[in-house]
């Protein structure tokens, strides 16, 4: 069982940064890759970034490539996303997100599904004006 929190949302100008936090309940955290989603109201759930268990592999969905990072730190169990040069069509609820996938190195262009997540936090919104 792995409990996620997040933390770090709120309300930030265009062209404006914010980090988001998730911290991991369990040990077995260096497990478990780590996604990003986001949710816009009326729209479905969207990938946004992946991280491997070791940090070593990550990818980012298009729309993100170049202003989002995602990281992580499995000594405090937590993984991070920072959203630089951000932009009012990346408000949604944010969510963190673990699929197991112990060992597993080279992710790019896996666990991009909201149906291959095992684990969700509860989300926290973002909004980003204009």
């Amino acid at each position: 069982q792995v409990q996620l929190v997040e933390s770090g949302g709120g309300l930030v100008q265009a062209g404006g940064s914010l980090r988001l936090s998730c911290g991991a309940s369990g040990r077995t955290f260096s497990r478990y890759a780590m996604d990003w989603f986001r949710q816009a109201p009326g729209k479905v759930r969207e990938f946004v970034a992946a991280i491997s268990w070791s940090g070593g592999s990550t990818y980012y969905a298009d729309s993100v490539k170049g202003r989002f990072t995602i990281s992580r730190d499995n000594a405090k169990n937590m993984v991070y996303l920072q959203m630089d040069s951000l932009k009012p069509e990346d408000t949604a609820v944010y969510y963190c997100a673990a699929l197991f996938a112990p060992g597993v190195e080279e992710i790019t262009g896996l666990f991009r599904e909201p149906s291959e997540v095992d684990y969700w936090g509860q989300g926290t919104q973002v909004t980003v004006s204009s």
